[in-house]
Order: C-alpha cells, then sequence, then structure tokens
C-alpha cells in the first residue's frame, strides 16, 4: 500500500525547511530519475525529444537535456521559452555544453518526453498547446510524462486534452489527478522518482492510499480440523432476474464463503446443485447481499425483523441504490457495505439527500464525491466501481488501479459482490472485505488468458481458484 497526496508542494516545501536541500537539489534528482527512464526506452542511437514547458516542470526536462547529451540524439523544444528563475538556470547549463533549443517541433523520435505543464495546470490548453499535444501524441515513440501528463489537471480531468503516455514519473510521491478514471489510459504504468530523501522521509500523513497485490489477504484455510459452519452462511436477495443473484452466489462459494443461500419466494429456475435456496433468512446466516437484480421489490419484515434487528453485515447494490430504504439500512446496520457504479451512486446520493449530480460530475471528481457520501455515512463502506476503483470508510480512501478493460463485462459486478460478500460472511470487516474483494476481482481479469473482449462473469468465477496470497 502507498501513499497518495492531492499535491506535493508541502512536501518539497518541508524538504527545503526542514532538510536544508534546495530546488536545484530536487530537480537534478528529477531529472535523474527521468534519466533512468529514457535508458530503460532507448537504444544506443535512439533520437531523444524533450518539449519543456516555461515553469519548473520544464526545467526538468532541460536538465534531463544535460544529463542525457553525449549518449544520445538529444533535441529540445522550448516553445514557450524559459521563464521561472529555475528553468532560465537550467537553460543556461546546458546552453554551457553547447545545447541550443530548437525553433520547431521535429517529426520523429524514438522517445518524446513531455515537460510541459506537469501538475501545476491551473487552465484549459489554450489552442496552441492543444495542437503541440495532439503532435506529440501522434508520433510513434516510446512517451514518457513528466510528474504528469501535460493536461492532466490536479483532479485527473484532461483540460480538455492530454499527453498519452507510456510511462509517467513522477517526483516525490503518487498524486490524485494520476488515478481518476480519465487520466488512466493517460498514465501508461507509473513510477516514482525519490527527490534527495527516501519517500519514508519525504512523505507524511495522508487519507489516501494505493494498493497494491501484495495487500491481498484471501481466505486461505490452515485449520485442517474445520467444516463449512465455520466460514459462514451468506445470504442473498434474489429479485425477478435471479441470473444476477446465482452469479453473486456462485463467486461467494467459490471464494470460501461455507453456504450461500438464495432467498426468494419464488423458485429459481436452474439453480446450480452448490447453492440452495429459502423463503426466509436462515437463522445460521452471517451476512447478506442484496440488489443485484432485485428490482424495485420490498419486504418490510426482512429489513426490520431479519437485517436491522440482528444487525447482520450486508452488501448492497445495484437496484438497492435506488430504493427509499437503503437509507433505513446505512443508518441502523454498523457493517455495510455498498458497490455503485457511477449512474448508480448519483441515484444513491440523491436516495439520502446528499445532493443531486450527474455521472459527469460524479466522474470530474469521483475522490470529493467519495468523500462526502463517508462523511455522511462515516461506518459505511463505499466501493464506487471505475477503471480505477475507490473504496471509501471513515474519510480515508483506497484506490485500487488494477482493473483491465476485462472487466466492462455483464454481471462482473454481480461477480464482486459475491466476493466481497464472502468476506463478510467469513467475518473478515466490511472494509476488508471490500479491499480484499475488489483486489481479488481485478487479478482475476488480469490473470484470464483469452481475448479481453471474451470474458464474461462465468470466467472471473473460474479465475477465483487460481488466486494466491
Amino acid at each position: 500500500m502507498q501513499k497518495i497526496f492531492d499535491s506535493c508542494y508541502e512536501l518539497d516545501s518541508r524538504c527545503y525547511e526542514k532538510f536544508d536541500l534546495t530546488e536545484d537539489i530536487l530537480m537534478e534528482h528529477a531529472a535523474m530519475g527521468l534519466q533512468d527512464a529514457v535508458k530503460s526506452a532507448a537504444c544506443e542511437n535512439s533520437r531523444i525529444l524533450i518539449v519543456a514547458g516555461p515553469g519548473n516542470n520544464g526545467a526538468d526536462g532541460i536538465t534531463l537535456a544535460r544529463l542525457l547529451h553525449g549518449d544520445y540524439d538529444v533535441t529540445l523544444y522550448l516553445p514557450y521559452g524559459a521563464r521561472s528563475a529555475m528553468s532560465k538556470l537550467q537553460l543556461e547549463r546546458v546552453r554551457q555544453l553547447g545545447i541550443e533549443p530548437v525553433d520547431t517541433l521535429p517529426l520523429h523520435a524514438d522517445v518524446i518526453v513531455d515537460a510541459l505543464f506537469g501538475a501545476g495546470l491551473s487552465k484549459a490548453l489554450d489552442t496552441g498547446a492543444i495542437e503541440m499535444i495532439d503532435s506529440l501524441n501522434g508520433m510513434s515513440g516510446y512517451k514518457i510524462a513528466c510528474d504528469i501528463p501535460s493536461g492532466i489537471d490536479p483532479d485527473g480531468n484532461p483540460n480538455p486534452i492530454a499527453f498519452m503516455a507510456d510511462e509517467t514519473v513522477t517526483m516525490g510521491a503518487l498524486k490524485k489527478g494520476l488515478f481518476s478514471d480519465f487520466a488512466k489510459q493517460h498514465t501508461g504504468k507509473i513510477r516514482v522518482v525519490d527527490l534527495g530523501v527516501s519517500r519514508k522521509v519525504y512523505e507524511h500523513h495522508t487519507q489516501t492510499f494505493l494498493l497494491e497485490e501484495k495487500d491481498f489477504n484471501p481466505p486461505t484455510r490452515t485449520n485442517p480440523a474445520v467444516h463449512k459452519g465455520d466460514f459462514g452462511h451468506l445470504c442473498i436477495v434474489a429479485g425477478k432476474k435471479s441470473g444476477a443473484a446465482i452469479l453473486c452466489g456462485s463467486a461467494a462459494l467459490r471464494f470460501g464463503a461455507g453456504l450461500v443461500t438464495l432467498v426468494s419466494d419464488r423458485h429459481i429456475e436452474n439453480l446450480p446443485y452448490s447453492l440452495m435456496q429459502s423463503g426466509s433468512l436462515p437463522e445460521n446466516t452471517s451476512a447478506v447481499a442484496m440488489g443485484m437484480g432485485l428490482g424495485m421489490e420490498y419486504d418490510p419484515i426482512l429489513i426490520k425483523s431479519e437485517i436491522i434487528e440482528r444487525d447482520l453485515p450486508i452488501l448492497l447494490d445495484a437496484d438497492a441504490c435506488y430504493a427509499p430504504w437503503v437509507k433505513r439500512l446505512l443508518k441502523e446496520c454498523s457493517k455495510t457495505v455498498v458497490t455503485p457504479h457511477p449512474k448508480e451512486f448519483a441515484a444513491l446520493l440523491r436516495t439520502l439527500e446528499i445532493d443531486d449530480v450527474d455521472v459527469s460530475q460524479i466522474q470530474r471528481d469521483r475522490f470529493g464525491w467519495a468523500r462526502r457520501f463517508s462523511e455522511s455515512y462515516p461506518q459505511s463502506v463505499l466501493v464506487l466501481k471505475g477503471a480505477n476503483t475507490l473504496i471509501a470508510h471513515e474519510g480515508m480512501i483506497y484506490v485500487n488501479p488494477l482493473g483491465t478493460q476485462l472487466l466492462a463485462q455483464a454481471g462482473s459486478g454481480d461477480v464482486l459482490s459475491g466476493l466481497v460478500a464472502s468476506l463478510l460472511a467469513q467475518n473478515y470487516t466490511p472494509l476488508n472485505a471490500a479491499i480484499n474483494g475488489t483486489i481479488a476481482h481485478t487479478l482475476c481479469a488480469r490473470n484470464f488468458k483469452g481475448a479481453n473482449y471474451s470474458a464474461t462473469a462465468e470466467d472471473l468465477i473460474e479465475e477465483i481458484r487460481w488466486l494466491k496470497s
């Protein structure tokens, strides 16, 4: 698990004030990190194009030109000149080596380094900048972004377009803007560069964290003297679209739940042999999942007498986000996880009377809306699905960046609900169930060997059997 920050200006200032490091020292280390990325991508005679802006992001690029000079065919392009004190200083240094910026943007390069605007972009790109970034994106070379792809604003939104990097070398620490859904296609792989001190020293307190594969803690069974009752009994409230509940239940059983029962007063066709059906919650129910394929059906006895009064752990998904009774469950149950996609989340915010926003507003500020929900319902865990799924609880946000295009399939969300609910039934805390369930979900997608357009929800369920810590 790594730390994420809204910005690193405060962290840089701390280096200046507490550790007596200069801006020059931090910039040198930033450029050395870029140098390592270029060397990993370049061959002996590679042409390196560095496009540097007028501020300190551009100064990083100018410094990089100095470090690469002599080893590669380096072209430095400064479309806006050098304006900040550091960029002027670095430009004077490269000129002492005989490096002069070119007047026009070259058409070809083996490695393209974007050092235009970085994390400090505060306004929309003008026409000239849009045309330049379009030209850079059209080049065929390996593309590296300095700090954050140019055009991405601090909230992670292209403004209105952005550099399409194969790799982003970010300085000092991870930034929130790198992990929006919109930014994901622009960043490529992300590496962090130390700036004169270890990240453990550079970073301090944050409320946002990046999840990694190594954070996965599956429900591995170690005691040989166990039985199915030791691993919980998950009950899934099934509606008219019972296929969603079946997918949820099949994923939950595959992920270790000892027993899985679908609750419905109508006969469920084609129920797998390993799943059970009941007209009510069994006494030994240890967790409940509801919402997937439920429609607007409402059973007040089930909600009041069997869920709220027993204070069962509960996962709420899909149609539950539109139902008035979701507010009571979130208020009165102490162990709840809600797993909406953005459209369902917009409906949930309206249902809970938090705000009336549309999907586009949510997607432009996913972190902000997740925090607002968490402030209103701190005891609940929100899993806001997306390209980078956000998990919010008690003001903290955990980002799962491991998802792939393969998860954009019907039933994928039902599988996720089953994974998280299975862990609730097995006595994981709601937060740990959400974290480990989402990691399992994304690892199943990553481990699938077929074409990414061909996977079904059933394929994801099959992949669960191969997950290991």
